[in-house]
């Protein structure tokens, strides 16, 4: 039986979805089946940025209404033996779907795969609720900024009330030089204010961006340094 996990934020612009894509590739790299999905109803991005777009003919939203089954909205990467994506509908719809139907959802495609990462909504909210509840334990990506930092309580705290209590945190875009003229908090006073299990840090750098850009995930770039905190991370996943 696989695993589900949510990638969460307490607010937009942390790079939550850029982490998705690049953690998915890497944990598929090791060896392990993955399922990407996309839960940001109407405001899907993840297939962007795996570049998968003109590949989307079904969505998660029509496997749970029951317009197709599963198999028809798994998107094959063939770049890679072990990855999977289900994308979100372009647009929000009004259908009369619930928390379970996620949960039953997830429950099935664990017998499939070895992780399934959620990409939620940013923020907190009904989306939010339906996301998670296919989900068994959670990752806040959040950036070293005092705005994200105190959103990330509000986070933990929802996520306890929807069930979620394993929970873990990645601090993303963190700006070397500006934390060494004192613009930004240091790390250590970072870690010190989140009281969760730190999976890891990713620097800032550029090239994450021209590569989601182009839809090319980072892990092909070659051995970079912001691969390889990503190698890190992926490396803690699979460990626990």
């Amino acid at each position: 039986m696989g695993k589900s996990i949510i990638i969460t934020s307490g607010k937009g612009g942390t790079g939550k979805t850029v982490f998705v894509a690049n953690i998915g590739v890497l944990l598929a790299m090791k060896g392990k089946k993955v399922l990407l999905m996309d839960m940001d109803m109407g405001l899907r991005s993840l297939d962007l940025y795996i570049g998968l777009e003109n590949e989307v003919v079904f969505n998660v939203m029509d496997v749970m209404t029951g317009v197709c089954g599963i198999k028809k909205a798994l998107i094959k990467d063939r770049r890679f033996e072990n990855l999977y994506f289900m994308a979100a509908p372009p647009y929000k719809k009004d259908e009369n779907i619930s928390p379970m139907h996620m949960k039953v959802l997830c429950e099935k495609l664990k017998k499939e795969f070895d992780y399934i990462l959620i990409d939620s909504p940013a923020g907190i909210g009904e989306g939010f609720d339906i996301a998670a509840a296919g989900a068994d334990e959670a990752i806040i990506v959040t950036t070293a900024n005092d705005a994200s930092l105190r959103d990330l309580d509000a986070v933990i705290s929802h996520l306890k009330r929807v069930g979620i209590e394993e929970t873990s945190c990645v601090i993303n875009q963190v700006y070397g030089e500006l934390i060494a003229q004192g613009f930004v908090p240091m790390l250590s006073d970072v870690t010190r204010c989140v009281n969760l299990k730190i999976l890891g840090c990713i620097q800032h750098d550029e090239n994450i961006y021209i590569a989601t850009t182009k839809g090319l995930p980072i892990a092909l770039k070659g051995n970079t340094y912001i691969r390889q905190n990503l190698e890190n991370i992926a490396d803690r996943i699979i460990e626990e």
